[in-house]
């Protein structure tokens, strides 16, 4: 059965896990709300910096009147797409704003409703979710990068909106996402993308169903196992190398693409693990035993393929050629950055805070004056680079359905 028809979403309320707060002239200096019950944060977060303050307030101002945010050029007449609000409204979430409460909550609320309506405009057959095409990120990411944004966006907002119409409006567009997601994904478990570096569209929709599935959405697991195998069979444990195919030629990029698949999968399966547990304690008929047996198996070799491609990466933080990426920051490197950082956080240790501390400073030195960050090939929008670089430097504010007693500072 499709995912249109059986989209169930459970009761867990997404933990962005931050109420609402201020972010007036005078932004607040630190979050003061704990993660909602089902997710949590790898470590304690540090206190928000004034360089995300600025930044933040750099793209406040560019919303427009719709809602949407467009690639932040300064052109006045700049089309709003889904893929660059997408990543504008994670970053306020990221921050602690709740959709529809508290100061910018409106300005969320708003661009929400840009997106679902795009989304519910959309038509029943195609993977597209918009009808703006030729956009600076898809020609650089890929066609279908505004569905996979939006599969992630919408994972992070359900259950948080003001009322229980929206909440149910946000739900079915999320369906509607995931069923697109799901009939069109390929054998292999990758999904057709054309673009400069598809690699990182296929992150983030790896990234997407399993953050719908950690929210209780109704992926099917076949479709998530699908993705999670793509991603391990691009990392070749043997050679201690990453596929390139689809990057670019870029090896920040394979490797920042493949981790992040392969870390998602892991914190799904670690939710899965719990209850795979629990039944076979219970299971009598020999033949689902071996089946709960066999897929526990599979989990711990996932597992296995994340600590040899988080050791190969950590062993790679001190070379500034893998870490410049295409040679100069570009939208594509930001969201390297928090692929990578998703990943190393949960890792801990010194392998996080020599990386968190190198990422910090890189993005704090490139920040421009005016508060926001600009890319200096390819995705050169203010608006995907400055939101990705926010989200690269509160990635410590990134929920996650593992225990903070698996990764400590």
């Amino acid at each position: 059965m499709k995912l249109a028809k059986q989209l169930a979403i459970a009761s867990i309320a997404l933990g962005t896990g931050f109420g609402a707060i201020g972010c007036g002239v005078d932004l607040p200096k630190e979050l003061r709300t704990k993660p909602s019950s089902g997710l949590t944060l790898a470590v304690k977060p540090k206190p928000l910096s004034e360089n995300v303050h600025r930044g933040l307030k750099w793209l406040i101002q560019r919303q427009h009147g719709n809602g949407g945010w467009g690639p932040g050029h300064g052109d006045p007449k700049e089309v709003p797409d889904v893929a660059n609000t997408c990543i504008a409204v994670q970053a306020f979430i990221r921050f602690g704003v709740t959709p529809g409460k508290g100061n910018y909550g409106h300005e969320l609320l708003k661009a929400v409703d840009f997106i679902c309506s795009s989304i519910e405009a959309s038509d029943e057959e195609s993977l597209f979710v918009t009808s703006v095409r030729s956009t600076q990120i898809q020609r650089k990411l890929g066609t279908y990068i505004d569905t996979f944004m939006s599969s992630m966006v919408l994972s992070e907002i359900t259950g948080k909106m003001p009322s229980p119409k929206l909440n149910e409006r946000v739900d079915q567009a999320l369906g509607k996402v995931l069923a697109k997601m799901e009939t069109h994904q390929q054998d292999d478990g990758s999904w057709k993308n054309e673009g400069w570096a598809p690699a990182l569209a296929q992150s983030m929709a790896v990234k997407g169903i399993n953050r719908a599935a950690q929210v209780g959405a109704a992926v099917p697991e076949e479709v998530r196992k699908r993705a999670e195998n793509k991603s391990k069979r691009s990392f070749d444990k043997g050679s201690r190398r990453f596929d390139d195919r689809g990057s670019a030629g870029v090896e920040l990029y394979a490797t920042a693409s493949t981790l992040s698949g392969i870390q998602d999968s892991v914190n799904t399966n670690k939710l899965r693990q719990k209850e795979i547990q629990k039944e076979l304690k219970t299971a009598k008929k020999p033949g689902r035993k071996k089946i709960l047996e066999e897929e526990l198996m599979a989990m711990e070799s996932t597992e296995d393929d994340l600590a040899k491609a988080q050791d190969v990466v950590v062993n790679r933080l001190d070379d500034e050629q893998f870490v410049a990426g295409f040679g100069t920051n570009g939208g594509e490197e930001f969201l390297s950055y928090l692929n990578i950082g998703e990943s190393l956080i949960l890792k801990g240790g010194e392998a996080w805070n020599k990386w968190d501390d190198k990422i910090t400073a890189n993005m704090n030195r490139t920040q421009d004056d005016d508060g926001a960050w600009k890319g200096k090939h390819c995705i050169t929008g203010g608006t995907f680079c400055t939101s990705s670089a926010l989200l690269v430097l509160m990635v410590d504010r990134t929920p996650v359905p593992i225990s903070k007693q698996l990764a400590r500072r």
